[in-house]
């Protein structure tokens, strides 16, 4: 099978087994720590720790960007050192966007929750249920788990979520990329994005970066919005 055929029986039987049978509570907290865990050792300074198909790390281009910021220090850190036996979790359903900090940042800042909840979910829900040359595809599946993927490297878990769906679907290279992109972007490179999903097109690529842009501002949000509402109670 193609890449893409490959991903796209995935996401069938994915559907099928949820149909079948839901993975346990408990099932689902052990593989979002198994996740959790691995997404740590993704990249580590840019080199990726895990083997993949091409050689990325002799392709990141030292690039100059002191003179756009104030502090050359202020950079992503991953939130809990490797090793760690327990890892800090951030329960989206203790603090969401939706019940919590959606009303929160509205109350700091006159409808800015609004503007930043259109956002959000035009770029969530934006599909032309196309991948690559397959029309009429329910793509709901694949935009879940790279949204999550991303909250997922900040600590943040979804109980109703399986996040042994983001494994199935995510292939180590896409993960590589997903973490440079969000945490690194001043490291991706054209053949870390040439690489992954090659029979996609362009305009579906772009939009993986917006979905995963997007759950970072989110994920950054609902840390600082849950530190604030902590601080006025």
């Amino acid at each position: 099978l193609s890449e893409l055929e490959a991903l796209m029986e995935r996401m069938k039987r994915l559907q099928e087994d949820k149909e079948d049978e839901e993975a346990s509570q408990e099932e689902m907290a052990t593989r979002f720590e198994k996740e959790k865990k691995e997404s740590l050792l993704v990249i580590s300074g840019g080199i990726c720790a895990f083997p993949v198909p091409l050689s990325f790390d002799d392709e990141i281009v030292s690039t100059d960007v002191s003179r756009y910021i104030e502090d050359p220090g202020f950079g992503y850190k991953d939130f809990a050192r490797r090793g760690e036996d327990h890892l800090p979790t951030f329960r989206a359903q203790d603090y969401t966007w939706e019940n919590h900090g959606f009303s929160l940042v509205n109350r700091l800042y006159s409808d800015i929750g609004h503007l930043l909840d259109e956002k959000f979910r035009m770029v969530y829900n934006l599909t032309y249920n196309t991948m690559a040359t397959h029309e009429d595809v329910d793509t709901t599946t694949l935009r879940r788990a790279l949204f999550n993927y991303v909250h997922c490297m900040y600590g943040i878990r979804y109980d109703d979520y399986d996040y042994g769906e983001v494994n199935q679907l995510l292939e180590r290279s896409l993960k590589v990329y997903i973490k440079t992109v969000t945490c690194y972007p001043e490291r991706t490179t054209k053949r870390m994005y040439d690489s992954y999903w090659r029979q996609f097109k362009h305009s579906e690529k772009v939009h993986v970066n917006l979905l995963l842009m997007e759950a970072r501002m989110q994920a950054e949000l609902l840390y600082a919005l849950r530190a604030i509402t902590r601080h006025l109670t």
